[in-house]
């Protein structure tokens, strides 16, 4: 397999992969390329898992490693290696794309990374500190191990770069804007490919006026209108707007005075408190995944769902305001596109937006799952963030492929 496309998504205690063939299409008209394989080093460091299957979703391979086999983001990279070169030995590796988190304000779309631009991304990382010293981490790695093949990068905020001046300010003096201090917007990626989709599967829905909810670990609303990102949630970086498994989301900033003047917070306690210690986990006190609070009979754990449904609803309205009213909304990331009880919560009562949801279809997760004579579409979509870097990387790599 000659032209194929390694796409790595490194995050903090993981590296995420998947392995397309460049030369040849996943949909017919979609554009894309094959996927391959795909899975996942977790547990970096202290109890690291390898996964994997193949390109149809069935489980390949799962096995526990030893801590000294993860230890690093280039020592995961070399148990993925081994794993590609056992089953796809035939696959020379032509790109390797990469999810980085901030983009800043000068790249609104996939860039080549060279040693100069792999320096001005590391200047973003007090944006994303979650985030983007471990995409960096992943670039690194994949350099080392093939020095030949052009390294892309791909943001998750290049998508929103299209909204207008009001969207992507703060009522903060002006040149801290011209700073960069601005609304970013992220999981750009995803809603670049429900855009895409949308393209492919509802053309008419595309060209109009969408709210698409990204709801996972971490949780945030577009606004799209014919395509075109015009409002996030989130902002400056990625803690703005919902709440999230342990990110705190919108968050009133005298509440961070209070807390430096009246508790001596500095700036590390504040990232660890608003990072890893609020969102879900903090409101429940029991957990940051969906799926536990869903399965507790612990009121704290009812509570936190509350909190997460009624700010979803209330970013609905907002993200509809955006746009000028609402023709789709659509669902995706793993709450999005697997809490039924989630979703449902969330449409109730919608009806002055022209929403409403079908039961019957809600509950067993089809794709629409819009009631009969809802005037808004809801749609269910699962989301493909690692096709579209695949997507990005053939076309800025240049590598000759049937996809681009």
């Amino acid at each position: 397999m000659t032209g194929a496309v390694l796409v790595l998504n490194a995050g903090s205690s993981s590296i995420k992969f998947a392995l397309f063939d460049g030369t040849g299409t996943d949909v017919p008209g979609s554009g894309d390329p094959a996927e391959v394989c795909r899975g996942r080093v977790e547990g970096l460091g202290e109890q690291p898992r390898f996964r994997a299957q193949d390109e149809c979703g069935t489980p390949v391979e799962a096995r526990d490693l030893a801590p000294g086999e993860a230890s690093s983001h280039a020592a995961a990279l070399d148990v993925i290696l081994e794993f590609l070169a056992r089953r796809h030995a035939d696959a020379r590796i032509a790109v390797v794309g990469h999810r980085v988190v901030h983009g800043g304000a000068a790249h609104s779309r996939s860039v080549i990374v060279d040693t100069a631009m792999r320096a001005e991304l590391a200047l973003l990382e007090p944006l994303a500190p979650l985030h983007q010293p471990h995409n960096l981490a992943g670039i690194d790695a994949a350099r080392a191990a093939f020095p030949d093949a052009p390294q892309v990068a791909c943001f998750d905020t290049a998508f929103h770069r299209t909204h207008p001046w009001v969207n992507d300010t703060f009522a903060l003096p002006r040149a801290l804007y011209d700073e960069g201090i601005r609304r970013y917007g992220f999981h750009g990626l995803s809603y670049d490919y429900i855009s895409s989709r949308l393209r492919q599967t509802h053309p008419t829905l595309a060209s109009g006026r969408v709210v698409v909810a990204h709801l996972g670990n971490g949780a945030s609303m577009c606004a799209i209108k014919d395509g075109r990102s015009v409002g996030s949630s989130m902002g400056f970086t990625a803690l703005d707007g919902l709440p999230m498994g342990t990110r705190c989301g919108q968050l009133d900033p005298g509440v961070l005075l209070y807390l430096m003047s009246a508790k001596g917070m500095d700036a590390p306690a504040l990232t660890d408190l608003l990072y890893n210690r609020s969102g879900l986990k903090g409101l429940s006190g029991i957990s940051a995944d969906m799926r536990v609070l869903e399965a507790s009979e612990e009121p704290h754990a009812a509570q936190a769902i509350d909190y997460f449904v009624y700010r979803v609803r209330r970013e609905i309205g907002a993200m509809a305001a955006t746009v000028a009213g609402i023709d789709a909304l659509v669902f995706t990331g793993g709450i999005g596109e697997n809490s039924a009880l989630i979703r449902a919560r969330i449409c109730e009562n919608m009806d002055w937006l022209g929403l409403s949801v079908d039961a019957a279809r809600n509950a067993a997760n089809e794709a629409d799952i819009s009631a009969p004579g809802s005037r808004c579409r809801v749609l269910v979509i699962r989301t493909n963030e690692e096709v579209v870097i695949a997507r990005h990387s053939l076309h800025v790599a240049g590598v000759s492929s049937a996809a681009t």
